[in-house]
């Protein structure tokens, strides 16, 4: 009796071991006529499923029952998803495909392409429903100041001659931002505020290129400029037509010039060069303009913004190296005459310094900007020295190569 119940039993058995690679042929059948492209997917079976031919185990199983729910699963999702295909099976697999594409920003190499946003932009957002749709709008030009709130009203003039195609940045030296809010302009300005912090500090930390990627023309000035003679629309079409990259407004010469060349002619609507100088041929002859009110194009921008020192913070020395930005530099930085500003001079934020060693706060301020000069330029120097010398390196080791292989 007992063999006959043992004999029985290795027959049950054996007919599962027969129907169930017959159910393996079919649910691969099904699979494969699923995919219109190979893939190559890892299985793991559970644990308990592993030492399937385990007798014990056999018994606890039906075949049919197991090979009609495979088939239902298949029929049910064409794709056979991971959430049908391992419903009867037990626990997921482990990951099995990774993403590495070197081409992506660094530190992003394990994102799909097509999920990268790799630019952003300053338009402001509503918050309810589709953001697409609540977009408050979309200007095509940045006007940047830096201000404090006692110029409040050179800082509103100068806002009123910049139309609703241009996005505002105020960067705020004294800490004060709410006061602004007097403004009906200032509810779409975006506010930044650090104290005794210049705009280069501000630029250098808060406009980097691919944050404002969007904007066609920049505009980084400061807060004491009269701007009685100047409309921005105007001024962009100028400096479209004449091709510049890198330009300011012509100088009302009221006031004592520091450079010649930014002085505005009465005959022309933009000049590049001037007469009055030592050598025609470098700045502050011809390629320069001064950091006081600059406009930068998109593309220029990405130039100047790496040139920029993190600790040297006035900007003293960039007016002199802009022309490093843009070739041939004669022809693509100038002055637009047509459209011009006056530079009134305000000493603000120098008075924002301390009185140190007798000196007042301005004159230390001032001071400090001399010692940044100098130290632009000696880095750029140093740079420029290192460069030529990797490079000398690099032809003498391509020579000897070419030389004796």
């Amino acid at each position: 009796m007992r063999r006959m119940k043992i004999e029985s039993r290795r027959r049950s058995a054996a007919r599962k071991l027969i129907l169930l690679p017959i159910c393996g042929f079919f649910m691969g059948y099904f699979v494969g006529s699923s995919f219109h492209t190979v893939m190559t997917l890892k299985i793991e079976l559970p644990r308990h499923v592993q030492n399937a031919w385990d007798y014990k185990y056999l018994e606890n199983v039906d075949p049919l029952f197991f090979c009609e729910q495979i088939f239902v699963n298949s029929k049910r999702d064409p794709l056979f998803t991971s959430e049908t295909k391992y419903a009867n099976l037990g626990s997921k697999p482990k990951q099995s495909r990774k993403i590495y594409v070197p081409t992506n920003p660094r530190g992003a190499e394990s994102l799909p392409p097509g999920i990268i946003e790799s630019q952003s932009d300053l338009y402001l957002h509503g918050l309810r429903e589709n953001s697409k749709e609540h977009l408050v709008a979309k200007p095509k030009y940045l006007l940047v100041l830096t201000v404090g709130y006692l110029q409040k009203d050179m800082v509103d003039d100068i806002i009123s001659k910049f139309s609703e195609n241009f996005s505002f940045v105020l960067f705020h030296y004294d800490g004060r931002t709410s006061e602004w809010d007097q403004f009906e302009w200032s509810k779409r300005a975006i506010h930044v505020s650090a104290k005794k912090q210049t705009k280069w500090w501000y630029a250098k930390r808060f406009l980097h290129p691919d944050v404002i990627a969007p904007y066609e023309y920049i505009f980084i000035w400061d807060e004491d400029l009269g701007v009685e003679n100047f409309n921005a629309e105007e001024y962009i079409k100028l400096a479209r037509k004449h091709g510049l990259e890198i330009s300011q407004p012509g100088l009302e010469p009221k006031h004592v010039l520091q450079w010649s060349i930014t002085r505005k002619r009465d005959d022309v609507e933009v000049h590049k060069e001037t007469g009055e100088c030592h050598d025609l041929l470098l700045p502050p002859c011809t390629g320069f303009i001064e950091i006081m009110a600059p406009v930068f194009s998109q593309e220029s921008w990405h130039c100047v913004w790496h040139m920029i020192q993190n600790d040297l913070v006035h900007g003293w020395g960039l007016d002199f190296a802009l022309r490093r930005c843009v070739e041939p530099a004669h022809e693509k930085i100038g002055v637009v005459d047509a459209q011009w500003i006056e530079h009134k001079g305000v000493p603000s934020l120098g008075e924002q310094g301390k009185a140190t060693d007798g000196k007042t706060p301005w004159q230390a301020v001032r001071e400090r900007c001399f010692d940044e000069w100098k130290e632009f330029e000696s880095r750029m120097r140093k740079a420029e020295q290192e460069h030529l010398n990797l490079s000398m390196h690099r032809v003498d080791d391509l020579s000897f190569y070419l030389k004796h292989y």
